[in-house]
């Protein structure tokens, strides 16, 4: 059976005193009767992914594409919205369409070059991959 402890004798054994400021890291605390509801601290998620030696990678796939040639850049570790607005920036660059799927840029054309040479100016370090 557990032997009951005070509250004091508790959190010393945590490591926090009893007067101690309570931080948004303590993950366990919800609520607390003094302060209220404790909030948490908003976190921004990254949806892309980066590649360990830093570079971004272009790769032209057509396979289960319906034949069309589509150019995926992968490797940009940003969050949602910032990869939303690179997309709309390379779209209008090559006048076509595109999206981003799971933290990956979908741009519908077979521009590499100018994707490459935009990247490029925006300080990324671009490798071709693929066919």
């Amino acid at each position: 059976m557990a032997q009951k402890i005070s509250l004091t004798d508790w959190q010393q054994q945590r490591g926090r005193s009893s007067d101690a400021p309570v931080t948004a890291a303590d993950d366990s605390l919800v609520y607390r009767t003094d302060t209220g509801t404790v909030q948490k601290a908003p976190t921004t998620h990254m949806a892309g992914t980066a590649y360990p030696d830093g570079t971004v990678r272009l790769k032209r796939e057509k396979k289960g594409r319906g034949g069309k040639t589509v150019l995926t850049i992968s490797g940009i570790a940003k969050p949602e919205a910032e990869l939303v607005e690179l997309c709309a920036a390379l779209k209008k660059k090559c006048a076509c369409g595109g999206a981003v799927k799971a933290g990956v840029i979908e741009i519908q054309a077979d521009k590499r070059q100018l994707i490459e040479q935009h990247l490029s100016q925006l300080g990324f370090i671009v490798k071709w991959a693929g066919g």
